[in-house]
Formats: structure tokens, C-alpha cells, sequence
């Protein structure tokens, strides 16, 4: 029996296939090779079919078996596949997550360079590190599905439709198990890659606006998402003069885009993720350089990050309640804009003296954390933001920065970014740092001078968080490349965090 799922990619099937590798009808079959020419155990059975024909191609040379090599071969007697794929996987000792995730990787570069319609990928049955077969398949979908991502919407010329439809990941037996890590890998895939295509958009054209209808788009798509937006007025009421301040620079309005996703007991307490969505950060009159100030259209990737977990919550059916808001603005130059020394009341009615107008994530998320506590007081609150330049620094884009008030939520988020290879690393939040943010004139100041940057922001936000178990994660280094593209992350740790919470 064979059972799939439609991945993010809109032509994209991923099934589990159980059965004999080499016996399999299918266009392209895919086999590992470790270094030194070491066929695979799935590889050794399809040797085997086709009377050592592997082996004596493998004697040639052309391929050695070291980790990102593929060698492509056709029409190979005994073994029912078209195509055979073969792919370096590296040392066979110390294969592990990492390395499998990139054979993956390449695996799908070559596949999506071919004419086959479906293939049949063997990798899924590998031995890794510390990662059963559940994991394998989960993360089979994640690592291809990404190789498959493209953002091509704003070109006139579109990338060629890629020929391969259906992917066959092999298994030893079916089983339940299997079955919902393969619908948890699509339904993650799904949700990372509405986050990239939100986080690649430019600002003109993924405004808060943009935002709110993507809320409601969502809404619409899907039973289990209710959404509602907050417009300025309404703000106002409530006395977010904080969040509003951000928005007075700029003729787009802010918005306040608040989601809930009923999978579970729609009156269970809820977990909340509130995400920093600015949609473009100019740094207001305190105005960044201009050499790569177009990357900060990815200042909303956190933003971005709550629709794509909406979206995959919703395709995945995950029993929980979860409440998902995100502040929404631009920071901009203007006569009406906030300068430095002005103070503003937040909504929990602590005033900010603003010392740098760049500082900007703070004080729309300090209205965002009060407002979801008071309106649905849930039962863990996690924040995600591309909040400071220090966490670049301090971290590269390698890990997430985490901190936390309560260090079950923190290991438990550190545990999901292990087991997802979404890493995060944990940052103290010490009282110690406090006085850093301290005003003369307000009861705190919206930086806290050059030293641990991403410490002082952390403990900004934990101002208005003390009463709640709380984590922040700070997606500056993570959130986007180098390259200026959009990564998805950290969709798959929450996804696998809330994941196991569902549990």
C-alpha cells in the first residue's frame, strides 16, 4: 500500500513505498554510496539484482561515494528502475543528521535537473546518528522540499516546470508512525514555504496590509483558522502607544493581525506565538546605512514565521490551541515619526523613552505581548523577531538566539531545534543586564548601549512578559541568507516543539 501527501510545491507528491528497491517500477532510483566506493545496503540488494554491475561502475572511478557527488546511470539490466541515481553520502561512520539532510539535498538538486516523472529515493533507509526511520522520512520531505523551492512570482520569465511529480520515499514496513511523520514533514514543508514566500516579497508589495489579508487568506482556506485585524483605531483604544508609535512615520497603517487555530479544545488554555512583522525597517530618523538596507524587508520574517506554523498546524490537524498575533508596521523617516528622546506609553502602561528609533521590534512587540496575555492568557508565550544585529554577531546564522523565564520551555525548545535541525542557543537573561536599560526620564529606555545588544532587547521584552512563561527567539542571523533569501525558519522547531506538545 502506498500513501501520500501533496507537498508545499503545488505539483509535488511525497509517498512512503515499502517493498524491494531494485524490483520497484520507477523512473529514477536513488542509492547511496559512502566513501570508498561502500554501496549502501539497499544499494548492495540492487548490486545483487544486476549481477555486480553497481560495483564494477563504481571499480571506474567516476564516483567515490564522498558527500555531494552523483552519478547518474541508465538502463541498468535486473534492476526495474529507468535511471539509477547514485549519491554520495560521505564517511559511513559518522553519517548523521547533517549529513543526511544535505544527500538529500543533492539527491533533489539532481533529480530536479531530469526528465523523470517519479522517482523512488532509498536514502530514507540509512542508518543515521541518533535519528530513527520516523525522523528520516519527516525530514526527507523537509530537505527536498527545499531543494524544490523557487521564487519566481515577480519575474517575467518563470523557471522551467520541473518534471518530477511524485516522490517515493522507501520504508521497511508501513506503519503509523511513518505515515504521520510523513504528513507532519509535508504539512511543515507547506507552512516553511508560505514563511519564504512572505519573507522573499519586497516591502511594496508585503505591507502590514498584505499581512492582514494573508490572516484572513488563511482564515478562509482553512476551518480550523479563525482571524480577525485590529486597525489603528482600535489600537489606540487600547492604548498601544508603543506599537503605534513605530507606524506614525510611515503612510501605511499598522495593523494588529490576530489568528486562532482550534485543532484541539478550542477553551484549552492556549499556546501563543506572537511575531514581529515589520515590513520594511528603514530605521526611522535614526536612519540606516543604505548598502544593504533592501534586506530589511526581511524585518517581518517573524511575522512571516506565525503564518507559516497557521499553515501547517492546519494541514497537519495537530490537536491544540493556538493563538497566533502579529504587530504589523513599517518604520520610516517623516516629520511624524518618533525621534530620539521622545517617551511613549506602551499598553501595559510603562512609559519608553526611545533612544534609537532603529529599536523599533521592541516597542511594537511589547504592545503585542500585553495584549495577548490579557486577552487570552496563555499558558506559554514565545515571541520571534529579527531583533538585533548583536545576535548576527554573537551567533552567525547558524543558531537561533533563545531566551527564556522558564528553563522547561527553554529546553524543551532547544530539544525540538535539535531534533529538527532548527538549532537554537540559549542566551542568558540575567537581572544583571537590567540596569543597562534604565532612563532618567522613563520608566525604561528602548536600548541599552553597545554591549550585549541582543541580552538588553531580550530583557526589554521581559519587562512586559514576567508574569508569563515566556521564551523569545531572536531569527536576525537565521531568518534569511546571505544570499538575500528567505530561510523559514524557525517553522520547523516550533513545528516540532508544538508537535510534541500535541503529544
Amino acid at each position: 500500500m502506498i500513501l501520500g501527501h501533496f507537498s508545499s510545491c503545488p505539483d509535488m507528491k511525497y509517498q512512503t513505498k515499502a517493498g524491494a528497491p531494485e524490483k520497484q517500477r520507477t523512473a529514477c532510483l536513488v542509492l547511496a554510496v559512502f566513501e570508498r566506493r561502500k554501496l549502501s545496503v539497499p544499494a548492495q540488494a540492487a548490486d545483487a539484482a544486476c549481477d555486480g554491475a553497481l560495483a564494477q561502475i563504481l571499480a571506474r572511478g567516476d564516483i567515490d561515494g564522498k558527500s555531494g557527488q552523483t552519478l547518474l546511470l541508465q538502463a541498468i539490466e535486473g534492476i526495474a528502475a529507468d535511471r539509477v541515481l547514485l549519491v554520495g553520502c560521505g564517511k559511513q561512520k559518522s553519517f548523521d543528521a547533517r549529513q543526511y539532510l544535505k544527500a538529500q539535498a543533492t539527491a533533489a538538486a539532481a533529480l530536479g535537473a531530469l526528465g523523470a516523472k517519479d522517482c523512488l529515493n532509498t536514502l530514507t533507509l540509512l542508518e543515521i546518528s541518533g535519528r530513527d526511520k520516523a525522523w528520516a522520512v519527516q525530514h526527507a520531505v523537509l530537505a527536498m522540499d527545499a531543494q524544490f523551492y523557487r521564487f519566481d512570482e515577480l519575474k517575467s520569465e518563470k523557471a522551467p516546470a520541473r518534471t518530477l511529480k511524485t516522490v517515493q520515499l522507501a520504508i521497511s514496513n508501513k506503519s503509523k508512525a511513518l505515515e504521520q511523520a510523513l504528513s507532519l514533514g509535508v504539512a511543515t514543508a507547506a507552512g516553511v514555504a508560505l514563511s519564504m514566500d512572505l519573507g522573499n516579497r519586497p516591502g511594496n508589495l508585503c505591507t502590514p496590509t498584505d499581512l492582514a489579508e494573508q490572516g484572513l487568506k488563511l482564515a478562509n482556506q482553512y476551518k480550523t483558522i479563525d482571524c480577525r485585524v485590529l486597525e489603528e483605531k482600535e489600537m489606540e483604544k487600547l492604548g498601544m502607544g508603543a506599537l503605534l508609535s513605530v507606524s506614525r512615520g510611515s503612510r501605511e497603517p499598522a495593523k494588529l493581525i490576530v489568528m486562532e487555530y482550534k485543532g484541539g479544545d478550542a477553551s484549552a488554555t492556549p499556546i501563543a506565538l506572537v511575531g514581529k512583522g515589520l515590513t520594511f525597517d528603514a530605521g526611522g530618523i535614526s536612519i540606516k546605512p543604505s548598502a544593504r538596507m533592501e534586506e530589511m524587508k526581511f524585518d517581518m520574517c517573524g511575522g512571516a514565521t506565525v503564518f507559516g506554523v497557521f499553515q501547517a498546524l492546519a494541514e497537519s490537524d495537530l490537536p491544540l490551541h493556538v493563538v497566533g498575533v502579529v504587530p504589523s508596521s513599517e518604520n520610516l523617516p517623516d516629520g511624524a515619526a518618533n525621534k530620539p528622546g521622545d517617551v511613549v506609553t506602551s499598553m501595559a502602561g510603562l512609559t519608553i523613552e526611545v533612544i534609537n528609533t532603529d529599536a523599533e521590534g521592541r516597542l511594537i512587540l511589547c504592545d503585542a505581548l500585553t495584549y495577548t496575555q490579557r486577552e487570552y492568557k496563555p499558558r506559554v508565550l514565545i515571541d520571534m523577531a529579527t531583533l538585533t544585529g548583536a545576535c548576527v554577531v554573537a551567533l552567525g546564522e547558524h543558531a537561533t538566539g533563545l531566551f527564556a523565564n522558564n528553563q522547561e520551555l527553554a529546553q524543551n525548545l532547544l530539544d525540538a531545534g535539535e531534533q529538527s535541525c532548527d538549532r537554537a542557543w540559549q542566551m542568558p537573561l540575567w537581572e544583571d543586564y537590567q540596569a543597562q536599560i534604565k532612563s532618567t526620564v522613563a520608566d525604561i529606555a528602548n536600548v541599552g548601549g553597545p554591549g550585549a545588544g541582543a541580552i538588553t532587547a531580550a530583557c526589554f521584552l521581559h519587562r512586559f512578559t514576567k508574569q508569563a512563561n515566556w521564551a523569545h527567539l531572536d531569527i536576525a542571523g537565521t531568518a534569511w541568507t546571505s544570499k538575500k533569501y528567505s530561510t523559514g525558519r524557525p517553522v520547523p522547531l516550533l513545528m516540532q516543539y508544538l508537535a510534541q506538545q500535541a503529544k
